[in-house]
This record gives C-alpha cells, sequence and structure tokens, in this order.
C-alpha cells in the first residue's frame, strides 16, 4: 500500500480551521446547542434566570448552552463550532437510540419516541441505494459497515459473503453479521466499506475518514453518504448563513457540495461518483449525496 498522508489534528475544543477544507477564513454566529445533547454529553440543564437571583447585568430569562454557527469562507462547509472529544462522543452515542437514550430525549422533545420508532424499523430507500452502486460493487463482497449500529442499513447484506460491523454504539447487531474491534478490521480485507450517515456527527471528518482509507487497499471501494441538509439545498453555494442556524443538535457539521472533494483529498481520497439522492428517511423526504470513493 501507498502510504496516506498525514491529516492535521486540529483536535481544538472550539474549531479553529474548517473540518473540511481546513481553512481559515470562518464565518461565526451565535447559536444554541439543544438541551438534549449538552445534557446528555455534558450533564447540562436548562434554566431559567429569575429576578431573585440578583444578577445586575444579566436579564431575566431562560438560559440555553451557547455556541456558535461556522461557516467556512471557502468551501461553504457549516458546522457546530463545539468539537466533542472521545469521551463526550461516547456519552452520547453509547447504546444510540436505546431506552435511556429514547427516555432522557423524550424528556426534553416530547414526542421523540414515536418518531424514533420509524428509524428502528429501519431505512426503506436501501434498495435505491444499492441500485446506485450495483455498477461497482459484483458478486458477493466482503463488507464493513463502518458506523452501521446494528447493520440492518448495511446496503448488499443480503448477499454479502462478510458483514463485519464496527459501531461505538455496542447494540446487538442483525443476524449473519459480526461485531468487530479494530484487530479485526486490520487483518481483514474488504471489497466495500459503507459509512453511511454518520460523518456529519463526527467531531474531526477528515481525521476520520482518513482512518478508514488506512483500512482500504488500493481496490476496496469506500460509500460515504451523508445528508445534503435543507438549509445548504437551499441556499446553495451561499457562504452567508452560519446566522441561519441557530441551533445544533447531533447533526454538527453540515456538507455543501463545494466541500466534499477538499475533505476527501485531505483524507487521502478521492471521488469516483458523487451523486444527489432524494430519500424517504424518518417518515419524510430528505436528500442525501452519496459519494463512491477510493485510495489516492
Amino acid at each position: 500500500m501507498t502510504a496516506l498522508p498525514s491529516p492535521i489534528r486540529q483536535r481544538k475544543r472550539i474549531a479553529r480551521l474548517c473540518i473540511c477544507c481546513q481553512g481559515d477564513r470562518l464565518n461565526r454566529s451565535p447559536a444554541i446547542l439543544m438541551p438534549f445533547v449538552a445534557n446528555r454529553v455534558f450533564g447540562w440543564e436548562p434554566v431559567e434566570v429569575t429576578a431573585d437571583w440578583g444578577f445586575r447585568d444579566i436579564q431575566p430569562g431562560h438560559a440555553y448552552p451557547l455556541c456558535n454557527s461556522v461557516q467556512c469562507a471557502d468551501c461553504g462547509a457549516l458546522f457546530l463550532d463545539i468539537r466533542f472529544d472521545d469521551e463526550e462522543m461516547a456519552a452520547l452515542y453509547t447504546d444510540y437510540r436505546g431506552e435511556a437514550y429514547t427516555d432522557l430525549r423524550d424528556r426534553f422533545e416530547p414526542g421523540y419516541k414515536a418518531r424514533n420508532q420509524i428509524y428502528v424499523d429501519g431505512s426503506f430507500y436501501i434498495p435505491q441505494i444499492e441500485a446506485f452502486l450495483e455498477r461497482y460493487v459484483r458478486g458477493t463482497p466482503r463488507l464493513l459497515d463502518w458506523g452501521g449500529d446494528t447493520g440492518l442499513n448495511t446496503p448488499f447484506r443480503s448477499r454479502c459473503a462478510l458483514h463485519h460491523v464496527y459501531d461505538i454504539s455496542g447494540k446487538p447487531v442483525v443476524d449473519g453479521a459480526v461485531r468487530v474491534d479494530k484487530t479485526v478490521i486490520g487483518a481483514t480485507g474488504y471489497d466495500l466499506i459503507v459509512f453511511s450517515n454518520v460523518l456529519e456527527h463526527v467531531p474531526h471528518p477528515i481525521d476520520t475518514l482518513a482512518e478508514i482509507a488506512a483500512e482500504m487497499r488500493q481496490d476496496t471501494l469506500l460509500y460515504v453518504e451523508v445528508p445534503h441538509e435543507d438549509l445548504m439545498r437551499a441556499n446553495r453555494g451561499s457562504l452567508d448563513i452560519n446566522r441561519q442556524r441557530r441551533h445544533w443538535h447531533e447533526h454538527i457539521n453540515f456538507f455543501s457540495e463545494a466541500s466534499i472533494e477538499p475533505l476527501l483529498n485531505a483524507s487521502g481520497l478521492e471521488a469516483v461518483e458523487v451523486a444527489e439522492h432524494a430519500v424517504g428517511a424518518g417518515g419524510r423526504q430528505a436528500h442525501v449525496f452519496s459519494i463512491v470513493c477510493k485510495r489516492r
């Protein structure tokens, strides 16, 4: 294997460089970290500041965790300025959508339990993605679903020769799948690695993709899928929409078309094909970027 470039590890609490192109021309505006995420990660609760607190300069009202919406003036990526560390990511995603997760989120977001069941039942657009990938994936591929939760939504899982799942949630995997660790991944050659609807959650996208690229052979394909968020679609090419993003939840990275190529290049990858699909997700129509990659 050829050597991969070393990513720039700007592992700061507050992002100082673009998460995709590593540029430093960043526009910032105030926003709120949603209460569920703040509680799950930091143990914070919203609070009402009343007159009896005795503040001189702070006005009464409800207080929520502050953060910034940041947009890169070069590639247009939009993201939360707070970058969670490994322990905080584990706090947020261990037993993802399990009972404790769902109960807490329903407390802050009444009605979430009903919505959550739609996700638990699985995505209905996987055949659409399989059709897109069919020209690249033949026969019975050896598959790794990186960040694949239970493996329920892994494309081609019904015909694959091997179905490995690597995920921090710790949840049981579906029949036919095997949960693996980095040691197993390093000792196994894969035809296709799936990295679907994960990159929008991770604090350091370049590092994460470079970590995956290091496990790929020259002939391994990587399928990356990320949401093309409604805000980005409605303002294609705009470099001044950070003021429109007033809150942040689990999706801490919003990707633009222009941000994809520099993100892949910085990670030691190159795009074979990039497409946009309208899909049914979470009981509503959404759009995703479907990206087929290989090692550079």
